[in-house]
């Protein structure tokens, strides 16, 4: 569907800090702003971070919560690492490969903001593992923490 973009808000406690790791980091764009809350876009999706008193619970690993971008092309996916060790961005996970040698075998690397939020970003070697591949019956894997 071209015809909708993706919309996700989650917990921030500074909207300067937001800033500096999605506009500055990431290279988002900035929308509009409030004082308790900043849009953002991110590959053409809009990301709110809303302002919140308490910092969330952090969770252990990297389930069940997390958000990012799946690239379809591998030089933009290492574009995006790239970037993210060049502006000093916190990694959650370095840059690997998971399932290799696999129908789901792809590059992934998890980023933490400031505010204990996971980013992914990944890129599958098989297109057709993004939304298919069934018959793996896998999605994730327990051992990732």
């Amino acid at each position: 569907m071209t015809s909708s973009l993706f919309h996700l808000a989650f917990p921030v406690q500074d909207l300067e800090a937001a800033e500096r790791f999605y506009v500055d980091g990431l290279g988002c764009l900035v929308g509009r702003r409030s004082q308790h809350a900043l849009t953002l876009g991110l590959a053409g999706h809009q990301l709110v971070g809303h302002l919140v008193a308490d910092q969330p619970v952090q969770q252990q690993g990297i389930y069940p919560r997390h958000f990012g971008l799946v690239f379809l092309s591998w030089q933009d996916w290492q574009a995006m690492a790239d970037r993210a060790k060049a502006k000093g961005l916190p990694f959650y996970q370095q840059p690997r490969v998971r399932f290799p040698g696999t129908r789901l075998e792809h590059h992934t690397f998890f980023l933490e903001d400031p505010f204990h939020n996971l980013l992914e970003f990944k890129h599958y070697t098989h297109e057709s593992a993004i939304f298919g591949e069934r018959e793996h019956g896998q999605v994730g894997d327990t051992g990732d923490v």
